[in-house]
């Protein structure tokens, strides 16, 4: 335990010097002195310099210093990553072998890192389908917002033109009401196994160093109730692949597009 007024780093440098002694007492105290005093601080007969942690101090058992000093280590560990990963989009893995056949089929949206714009919110279904011509196309329903905080399901269609990797595509995509978003962004599927769980992921403008300046990703399920626990894990290391951890949000599916507020294709 530690005096009110002191925080874990206040007395991270007392913890440092403690844990190389780890036969000192947990008990082990320093003898008080004036507040933000800048004297030496004299603990069981050791001198170490600690400032203006002298005062009411009493340094944690072993086991407890341990458990914090994991704690310090995976932070770093976790910082270490980050500065280290690369997240130029021209260096992001896709799915390997994709199998567009195996991909066909209703996906739900659980979770979402939002581009700018006027996007889908939230019960967003997309049914992808392939043509008898082979081409991909799909479908998507979900809630938005317009004029003035107006609640509809907006209905969108897309078609997907094949490129060199079989896993990435170039989405055109429309809305059935004039004021809903076109484009044509990527659609690149980043991973999947076909029957639970798949990763979109689309960067609509690549910043001078390489890395995504506007950008959004999907994580698709087969079950409107969400991912299964075996697949979170799989979609966590996707979503740190992609540098966007931290950045998704939940989708609902609370079945506001069967209640029949809707923009229907014209």
């Amino acid at each position: 335990m530690i005096a009110q007024r002191y925080s874990y780093l206040s007395w991270l440098p007392l913890l440092l010097v403690s844990s190389s002694h780890p036969q000192w007492p947990s008990s082990w105290r320093c003898i008080p002195q004036p507040a933000r005093s800048s004297v030496p601080c004299y603990c069981s007969g050791r001198q170490t310099w600690a400032g203006s942690l002298c005062g009411t101090l009493r340094i944690p058992g072993k086991r407890k210093r341990n458990e914090i000093m994991l704690r310090y280590v995976v932070a770093l560990s976790l910082l270490a990553l980050s500065w280290a990963q690369d997240c130029q989009v021209a260096n992001i893995n896709v799915m390997q072998n994709f199998d567009k056949t195996r991909y066909a089929g209703t996906w739900y949206a659980v979770g979402k890192k939002d581009p700018e714009g006027l996007f889908l919110l939230d019960n967003i279904v997309a049914q992808i389908n392939i043509e008898e011509d082979g081409k991909m196309t799909a479908t998507a329903q979900g809630r938005v917002i317009i004029l003035n905080n107006w609640e509809m399901c907006a209905h969108m269609f897309a078609t997907f033109e094949e490129t060199a990797d079989p896993a990435k595509f170039k989405m055109k995509y429309w809305g059935a009401a004039s004021y809903l978003q076109t484009g044509n962004d990527d659609h690149w599927v980043i991973d999947t196994d076909y029957d639970n769980y798949a990763v979109h992921y689309s960067c609509r403008l690549v910043d001078a160093d390489g890395t995504c300046l506007d950008g959004y990703s999907f994580i698709f399920s087969r079950h409107p109730t969400g991912l299964r626990p075996e697949d979170q894990l799989v979609v966590l290391q996707k979503k740190t692949d992609l540098c966007l951890l931290g950045k998704y949000r939940r989708v609902a599916h609370t079945g506001f597009c069967e209640s029949g507020t809707s923009l229907d294709p014209q």
